[in-house]
């Protein structure tokens, strides 16, 4: 009897931008981000070492690492990671060593928290939907991050145990800063969030507070999910 011929099976082909393959499109973003303008060694040091493939869905994993937004359920989205960095970068600005502990409003799917992991001490990241917070648990699992607090609550309140805070970050814009937030902000401390400002738009604003008090810059125009209080 004549051996049977099995048919040859062909080693599967990882999609591009997942697996081993995410570190070279990782560094492409990176690379790309820095043609944008961003500078800060930590923070592309964060973006290059953070897996955005893992805070998307399946279906979307090969745009995970293009600089565009991505939708991550319940209406919310994964924002662009040139806007992320150049947050980062003013939350960052004229600081070479980490910054101490941080309040993230909005934790989304988690990227940004994880990122900011990277660049402070202590991270407080809190989310108003319960579906999301539930979703970055689970996304952040796999990276182990011990300085990072995940909390389930009303970002528009802040996180008053935590604080004072040496910077406070937002991803989702309102009509205007809570006091809330400025009042659990350090002196010395800076809060970066979108606001919609006298102009009708929402921009980027950055406030700092002194010791003689609070200075606020809006920048350029952005746009984010609207800020909203409660919990879901």
């Amino acid at each position: 009897m004549q051996p049977k011929v099995l048919p040859r099976v062909s080693a599967p082909v990882a999609p591009t931008g997942v697996g081993m393959d995410s570190q070279a499109v990782r560094a492409s973003m990176v690379r790309k981000i820095q043609g944008q303008g961003v500078t800060h060694a930590g923070v592309l040091a964060a973006l290059q070492a953070v897996e955005r493939h893992r805070f998307v869905d399946s279906a979307l994993v090969n745009q995970a690492y293009e600089d565009t937004s991505l939708p991550i359920g319940l209406g919310q989205t994964i924002s662009k990671p040139g806007v992320v960095a150049r947050m980062l970068e003013l939350l960052c600005q004229g600081r070479s060593e980490k910054l101490g502990r941080v309040l993230e409003i909005g934790t989304g799917c988690g990227y940004q928290a994880a990122l900011l992991s990277h660049l402070a001490r202590e991270v407080y990241s809190i989310e108003r939907l319960k579906g999301l917070h539930e979703r970055a648990r689970e996304n952040l699992r796999w990276f182990r991050l011990s300085n990072l607090h995940l909390l389930f609550g009303d970002g528009m309140l802040g996180y008053p145990k935590g604080a004072p805070y040496a910077a406070i970050i937002a991803a989702a814009g309102g009509n205007d800063i809570p006091q809330a937030w400025i009042d659990q902000l350090a002196v010395g401390g800076r809060l970066v969030a979108p606001a919609v400002t006298a102009a009708g738009r929402q921009n980027l604003v950055v406030v700092d507070k002194t010791a003689t008090g609070i200075v606020r810059t809006e920048l350029e125009a952005v746009l984010f999910v609207p800020l909203k209080s409660g919990v879901a």
